[in-house]
């Protein structure tokens, strides 16, 4: 098993360069986040697919997120 973050996109095995958070207001609470990885090639795929659903809430670089993680 790799330690390397791998997209979310179904049947990609790129290494994961964005993180998006996202939540869906009908289960979470508002301040929850969930993540989805995504490569470069389906960041802009993923993130549609979470926006028109409002789930969407922030696409940040991986290394950003890491880095404010507590």
């Amino acid at each position: 098993m790799s330690d390397i973050p791998i997209c979310s996109a179904k049947g990609c095995r790129g290494a994961a360069v964005w993180v998006l958070a996202w939540n869906n207001p009908k289960l979470h609470v508002p301040e929850r986040r969930k993540t989805w990885l995504a490569c470069e090639e389906h960041r802009e795929h993923l993130s549609q697919f979470l926006g028109v659903r409002g789930f969407l809430k922030d696409v940040v670089l991986l290394t950003e997120w890491e880095e404010a993680a507590p």
